[in-house]
Formats: C-alpha cells, structure tokens, sequence
C-alpha cells in the first residue's frame, strides 16, 4: 500500500487499488481502541437514469435509498443484526450522489469487515420482500411530506432547476417507489455496486494490509464498466422564483436559494467548497453585519442560518429560517452580496472568518466518520481533502468577492415558504 504522510495535520492515509478497481483508503489511529468501517458507492438519489449493458434506464425517483434499505436482506437473515450480534453498531445512508454503509466497532473488526463487505457486494432481492418493503418505506415518505422543513427544502430545489435530478426527494415518492421491482433493483446493484464504482475506508486501530488483504478476498475478482449517467442539462435561468404552500405551522418559514455554478471535479472541487462556506458566512453567518440588521430589524431570529451545497453537475447556495417578510431578507441578502461585490469584503473579518473555516476543518479531524466520509467523497470527486491546509492557503478576500458577485444575484434566487394555515 502507498503511505502519504501529511505533515501539516500529523495524519498518515494508506491507499491501494486492487486489481478488481475497488479503492481502499486505511487511517490508522493505533492509540484508539475502535475502529470504523465505511463502504460506499458513487450511486446516490441523483443518479436515476443510467446506461447499462448498452441501453439507457429510466428508474423509478427513490430507487437508490430503497436499494440501500434492500441490501441488509441475505439468505441467512438480516445483516444489520448480525453485525450488532458481533458488538458493533451499523447503518447506512444514502445522499444524492452516495450511499454509504458503516459499523463502528471496538472487537471483532475484522469479522465485522468481511460481514460488511459481504452483504453489500451479494445482492438478495426477492418479489415478496421488495413488494412488502413498498409498504414499510411508503410510510416514511408519508411522514417526510407531512415535515414542513422537508417541504420548504424540496420546493426550493424545484423551483431552483428545471431538469436537473437534484430537484427529485432522495426517498422519492408512493407513486415512484410502487414501480420498482427485484429486477429493477438487481439492474442497479449490477451497475453501481461493482468495486470499481466503490471505496472502503476504515479509521482506527487497523493494519492497513489486513484490510487490503480481506477485501481482497471477499469481493468479487471483476471490477465493472464505467457507467454514463444523465443528470438532465440545466441552463443558468431557475425554474420558478417563488413557491408557497400552506401547513399547520406557527410562524411562516422561509428558505431563499441562489443557483451557483457547477464545480468540475478535481481539487477546484474542494476549493470551491471551502470558498462557498467562506462566502456563506461572510454573508449570512450570526457575526455578520447583515444578520445583525436583520435580527435588530425583527426580520430574522435565531433559526436563521445557511449553507453553501455541491452535487453532480450542480452547485446552490440557501438561507432560511422564521420571518415574517421572507421577501424583504431575500431583497436584503441579494443588496448585501451585491455591496461586499462591489466595496470589498473588510479585511479583519475576513481573516477571522478564513481562521474559523480552517479550524473547523482541523476539528473535522478528530471524528473518525468526518474522516471516512470526507476521504470517500473526495476519491469520487477526484482530490484529496487533507490537503485543505494548501487550499485555504491558496483563497484570497477577492475570491470570496467574485463568489458573491457571479451567484448571489437576484437572477439566480428563489423563494420558499410555508405560511400557517
């Protein structure tokens, strides 16, 4: 396996690619008596029309998170109970563009591993289980809907992109979910869940060979073809610019977004992030000025809050919380983007926000599954995410300026509410 030390952090990473394509990333953490295991593939809720053998799938809205709930059915019983059985703790999730599975563990790691490994690469799908699984995750979309930060999140993607998948709910819909079958389900196991679409993490106290050498023999010995996808091609303009809808709620909430730019991959991908984050807080975060106006203004209380967001052929930028004249803090946001564009960001501020950024970065690293996840992700997108200590150093003030210029513009924002009924 290949050693990169990491001088800056203190942190070793040993990766090795096996024959079969499959990308094995070990951090040994040898003074910690537990030990994490993540096993994920390049297939989230995004990823719903594919090719496959030849020939374009369309595949029902939800079918990756309903795969993930599948997975943990083996011939012998239930996967999830065994590892708990074996005193570790499992589970897994799917996001957009990644489904992650997981244990944590303090004994029989390496038992564990090789349960893990096997239950996601041996599919197990039958009519009767898929139809009665329908029923169970039909009930969970039900009370997602009812949720009225689920609501105001998803309107606000549908009205931020037109074709793109992102505007589709990762756990789809009772009409979308009741078309999948065991064959749909074996189509995308076979197309996603190859090694070569795969990466195995694990931090802890582990010999990084001993888990090369077990994923090696688990596993199958054949990799797979790269598969195209199709995400829908989206123009600059957003879909719609406002959205409301009535619920029982007791104050109107409200989530504002501004379709950024896409990121290639590469390590443009992980400094743009850091910038979008940077950017966010600059703009909208509790020690700026615009927050302080508009929380003295009564415009906004402590729910305000944002996030800058990546994901495969998109890029967004949101901010929402209780208000009642949600359009008056969209108009504000946009005025103040448009003012730090134009006059500067100040510089003490700047420099302060830049130090947050990076020690969070740093304390990042003090959580195994930050670790894996952040390692995972960045193999799929092509960079290293240790080296964050040479992004940072690379981001000036005018890159957060240009940020905030090019995005946060009142072409590009939408509007999201929930009103009481």
């Amino acid at each position: 396996m290949k050693k990169t030390y990491y001088e800056r952090l203190g942190e070793s990473v040993f990766r090795e690619t096996l024959p079969n394509g499959l990308r094995v990333c070990v951090v040994p953490k040898d003074e910690y008596a537990r030990s994490y295991a993540f096993f994920a593939t390049r297939y989230g809720g995004m990823d719903t029309r594919f090719q496959l053998d030849g020939k374009w799938l369309d595949t029902p809205a939800g079918i990756a998170h309903y795969l993930e709930h599948k997975m943990f059915d083996t011939k012998e019983g239930n996967a999830l109970q065994r590892l708990a059985q074996n005193g570790a703790e499992p589970n897994a999730f799917t996001s957009n563009a990644l489904t992650g599975y997981y244990f944590d563990s303090t004994t029989h790691f390496e038992e564990n591993l090789e349960i893990l490994l096997s239950f996601v690469s041996i599919p197990y799908f039958t009519d009767e289980s898929v139809a009665k699984e329908q029923g169970i995750i039909g009930q969970e979309i039900r009370m997602i809907e009812d949720n009225p930060d689920w609501q105001i999140y998803t309107r606000m993607m549908q009205s931020l992109y037109a074709t793109s998948t992102a505007r589709t709910s990762i756990a789809g819909t009772v009409e979308s979910i009741s078309h999948i079958t065991a064959k749909t389900l074996y189509d995308c196991h076979k197309a996603f869940y190859a090694p070569s679409n795969m990466v195995l993490t694990v931090v802890g106290n582990v010999d990084p060979v001993r888990v090369a050498e077990l994923a090696r023999r688990v596993l199958p010995k054949e990799g797979g073809p790269e598969i195209p996808r199709d995400y829908g091609q989206e123009g600059e303009a957003v879909a719609q610019k406002r959205t409301s809808l009535s619920m029982e709620v007791s104050a109107p909430q409200f989530l504002t977004g501004f379709k950024c730019r896409p990121v290639e991959d590469g390590e443009s991908y992980l400094r743009m992030a850091a910038i979008g984050e940077m950017a966010c807080d600059i703009l909208l975060g509790d020690s700026s000025p615009l927050y302080l106006r508009l929380y003295d203004q009564g415009l906004i209380n402590t729910s305000f809050g944002g996030a800058y967001e990546m994901m495969p052929g998109v890029a967004y930028l949101y901010a929402g919380g209780d208000s009642k004249d949600a359009p008056a803090v969209m108009d504000a946001i946009c005025a103040e983007a448009e003012r730090l564009g134009r006059e500067g960001v100040d510089e003490a501020f700047y420099e302060r926000i830049k130090r947050a950024a990076f020690g969070s970065s740093l304390r990042g690293l003090n959580s195994f599954e930050n670790i894996a996840v952040s390692l995972t992700e960045g193999d799929f997108h092509g960079y290293d995410p240790f080296r964050f200590p040479q992004v940072f150093d690379s981001i000036t003030r005018e890159d957060i300026e240009t940020f905030l210029r090019e995005n946060i513009t009142p072409e590009r924002a939408v509007l999201s509410e929930i009103v009481p009924k």
